[in-house]
């Protein structure tokens, strides 16, 4: 091996192994054992510490010279820079330190926690311990993190709190028995001795009972006590109105998009889509419909009962069915398929009320567990059938376990690009793969066909709110009320995602950025190879390289063409 890959390999071990260690939940989930015991640190310190590292490795990579390198090691090197000089923007940005979030808050992180760390030994039953014995010290750190913010006017959004503070309420208000972080408690261990059972089922006992409930209780009274009354009005959710905030939320395009876009671009591009999907819409809706009326539409999508799935497992069984046509279908669309399956579960009630429709967990990489599409069932009169194929698509296959899962099983590239990689990618993606569902003949009729054109413009009014909340000065309300007149979506979904924006600068750009770039790009290919354009060969291409950044796609798919 030359010595500069040799060089450039050595410093992506050490990167790697910097993002498990210092995300010990991550490492976690992708079945890296070692961390079990450990949370994140999320001191100001440590959060300094981190960025350090970063910026240690980013001067590194940069200074190994591309002129001796391969194609495939320079795409290593852009990859290893795009990543490191995200994560060392994200931690200046110093989001620990205002974000109260209803959504992914240890809250309610802590509490999914249980769902992708298996205890099968003595050993990995301690480590358990030790990780819900350091949850009561980590929301500490959490309310220290807060208190610096409020003494800095970095201050959360009231209505979030408001969403917090009931969830914790709701939690508290349970005995702690039936707490999901004792789900474990309730598998068998029936090789393990009589007393290890007694020793694990003890000590977790007593790990909730005497860390994690006062420490969620402690939270509780500082959200009511010293957060609550000082919040940002939803008039003002932007990061503009945090000190900082413009600068930071730079930094965040750019960590979601890889591109280096401006606010306004940004937002015309979702209104020029907002008018374009809308067009389409109107021209769909009178073939279902018999009516060209958006406004008209869009009443009877959330009006008709009929629209609306009425139990809990008629939501669960149409996922399962949709991803079972789509497991038959991708043979024909993909020329490389992942080993590791992929199952549908049902969300947890601990964070379904305030969740989003559904999310994807990747697989753990040894094979112990299959990537899982996890869908909310909360609400079923809520939830529409129009909208399930299409979620299920972007969710499952063809979307984020398709791509997820190829990355993982990839070969002779380093693991961080098998398991990191650039937002852009992962979710344009996943939207993306919503219209290619339909060129496979996924969709069961014209009205699931509306689905479709409902998420797309979704994805394209996130580029609307987003920016317009974040660096234009929307109010909540606003952006509320945008969504729900240029997408299907319900008013509850609505809400919840708007206030995922509100607690995730940036993230929502990713989505339809990505897919127009990747559908452009596509297009190109095509035009240049003519007849010669394969989808399976295209769709390889895309995916046989990890989630890069979207600069590097452009120059994969070049090299694809001139093949």
């Amino acid at each position: 091996m030359p010595a500069q890959s040799a060089e450039l390999y050595d410093l992506a071990k050490e990167y790697f192994e910097l993002l498990k260690s210092n995300n010990p939940l991550f490492a976690t989930s992708i079945g890296d054992r070692r961390f079990d015991d450990k949370l994140p640190d999320i001191t100001f310190h440590g959060r300094r510490r981190m960025q350090t590292q970063y910026e240690s490795i980013l001067d590194r990579c940069r200074k190994i010279s591309e002129g001796n390198l391969s194609e495939a090691d320079k795409l290593t090197r852009t990859a290893l820079i795009v990543d490191a000089a995200g994560l060392s923007d994200y931690l200046s940005c110093d989001l620990e330190d205002w974000t109260v979030d209803p959504l992914g808050g240890p809250q309610v992180d802590f509490l999914n926690l249980e769902s992708y760390q298996p205890v099968k030994t003595p050993e990995q039953g301690r480590a358990m311990v030790a990780r819900w014995r350091s949850m009561g010290p980590y929301f500490d750190e959490h309310i220290a993190n807060l208190r610096r913010g409020i003494q800095e006017n970095k201050i959360a959004v009231r209505a979030l709190v408001e969403k917090v503070i009931e969830e914790v309420e709701d939690l508290l208000g349970k005995p702690d028995s039936n707490w999901a972080l004792l789900h474990p408690l309730a598998v068998s261990h029936g090789d393990w001795s009589e007393t290890e059972r007694q020793d694990f089922k003890d000590a977790l006992t007593s790990a909730v009972q005497e860390s994690i409930h006062p420490a969620y209780a402690r939270y509780l009274e500082f959200l009511k006590n010293d957060v609550r009354d000082r919040a940002r009005s939803q008039d003002l959710p932007g990061i503009m109105h945090i000190p900082g905030g413009a600068d930071s939320y730079a930094k965040l395009i750019r960590l979601h998009t890889s591109l280096d876009l401006t606010p306004e671009e940004l937002h015309q591009t979702g209104m020029r889509e907002v008018a374009k999907i809308n067009k389409e819409m109107e021209a769909l809706g009178e073939k279902v419909f018999g009516s060209r009326d958006r406004k008209d539409i869009l009443k009877r999508l959330r009006s008709d009962p009929s629209l609306y799935f009425s139990s809990r497992d008629e939501v669960f069984e149409k996922a399962e069915e949709a991803l079972a046509k789509a497991k038959a279908a991708i043979p024909k669309w993909f020329g490389r398929l992942p080993q590791a399956d992929c199952e549908v579960v049902r969300m947890e009630e601990h964070e379904e009320k305030h969740s989003t429709i559904a999310y994807y967990r990747q697989p753990a990489a040894d094979g112990s567990r299959p990537g899982r599409y996890y869908i909310n069932t909360s609400e079923p009169n809520t939830r529409p059938r129009y909208e399930a194929e299409a979620l299920a698509y972007h969710e499952s296959i063809p979307g984020h376990h398709l791509q997820i899962a190829i990355a993982q099983e990839l070969e002779d590239i380093p693991e961080f690009r098998k398991h990191s990689g650039v937002t852009g990618f992962v979710e344009g993606w996943g939207l993306y793969s919503e219209r290619l569902a339909d060129e496979m003949g996924l969709y069961s009729a014209d009205l699931d066909r509306i689905g479709i054109l409902s998420y797309d413009s979704w994805r394209a009014c996130r580029l609307v709110v987003d920016t317009g909340m974040h660096a234009m000065g929307w109010a909540r309300d606003k952006a509320i009320n945008f969504m729900f007149e240029n997408s299907g979506l319900a008013k509850n979904n609505i809400v919840n995602e708007v206030d995922r924006y509100i607690t995730w600068p940036g993230q929502a750009l990713a989505y339809k950025t990505g897919q127009l770039e990747i559908t452009r790009l596509r297009h190109i290919s095509k035009d240049h190879l003519g007849e010669r354009f394969d989808i399976k060969s295209f769709h390889d291409a895309v995916l046989s390289n990890g989630a890069v950044p979207l600069e590097a796609l452009r120059q994969l798919i070049e090299k694809y063409n001139s093949r």
